[in-house]
């Protein structure tokens, strides 16, 4: 019983999530980029095409283009997928609708291409991470990672977009607002990356240092930081060495180097940067991968 009610909870969670992010995503088309004509790619980028060409609403087209790609959901991820992406795909449809009637919030085709994209990335990662999608190259995307895990949601995005893109240009017979929509494609990357991978940016740091019981000592102590010592011997020498490793956020990093300066300049430290990590304080492993 505990474990159903908690099960309804996430549910209604979840779904008041893809109803806010929907909103957004319709504030994104309607009121930034559909006026502006910037198509930024995806169904939405092509709605817009379609409509300058057959004056049915943006949003409608939103929902007649998505339902061959729903039913490509239903093959790949079952039912239970394709009940919460065809409310997404609903809600946000018809609120783009809605939307379309009230006048744009901007005319300046250079914040329409930045603020709308963004919102519209933002939008579909907090979608994704609620298990839906809007429909369209969301669900082709992530049949695609069924098949090329390694690569990201973003970059998956910024290719399939600017096919989008250059048809926009002879569509809307305007060059500088297929440019705006390729500068678009590349926020939505950045940003959609950003809110599904996290913008941590963190570092993996190995330090060989003489003093290494005080500059581990003052890491573990005064940065809460966590480390692991390697065992290594010197090629050279045959000497032994203790190896301190840590993996810290990129802003704690300076703060480390200063550490080793202060406590052994003669140290040797290698700093590069980790794209993914998983355990305590980052990412769960067992999380299913966007």
């Amino acid at each position: 019983m505990i474990y159903e009610k908690k099960k309804l909870k996430t549910h209604i969670k979840d779904y008041l999530v893809i109803t806010i992010a929907c909103f957004f995503y319709a504030v994104a088309i309607s009121l930034f980029l559909d006026p502006n004509d910037i198509a930024p790619g995806g169904v939405s980028g092509l709605s817009m095409i379609v409509n300058r060409l057959t004056k049915i609403e943006t949003g409608t087209l939103i929902m007649m283009i998505n339902i061959p790609v729903l039913l490509l959901g239903l093959w790949k991820f079952g039912i239970r997928f394709l009940v919460s992406t065809i409310y997404a795909t609903v809600v946000s449809s018809v609120m783009t609708n809605y939307l379309a009637a009230y006048p744009p919030i901007t005319e300046d085709p250079l914040l329409a291409a930045t603020i709308g994209p963004a919102l519209v990335s933002m939008a579909l990662g907090f979608i994704f991470k609620c298990g839906a999608t809007t429909g369209g190259t969301d669900i082709i995307v992530k049949v695609l990672r069924l098949s090329f895990p390694h690569l990201k949601t973003g970059r998956l995005f910024m290719i399939s977009d600017m096919a989008v893109v250059i048809l926009s240009a002879f569509v809307f017979e305007n060059t500088d607002s297929a440019l705006y929509a390729a500068l678009g494609v590349v926020v939505m990357g950045i940003v959609f990356d950003i809110v599904l991978y996290g913008a941590d940016g963190a570092k993996l740091i190995y330090i060989i240092s003489e003093n290494w019981k005080a500059v581990s000592t003052r890491i573990l102590v005064e940065l809460d930081v966590g480390i692991t010592y390697l065992e290594g011997e010197g090629a050279y020498s045959n000497e032994k060495k203790r190896v301190i490793m840590c993996v810290v956020r990129k802003q704690i990093s300076p703060r480390i180097e200063e550490i080793v300066k202060e406590e052994d300049p003669a140290a040797f430290m290698i700093i590069s940067s980790a794209a993914e990590i998983y355990g305590e304080g980052y990412k769960n492993i067992f999380s299913e991968k966007i």
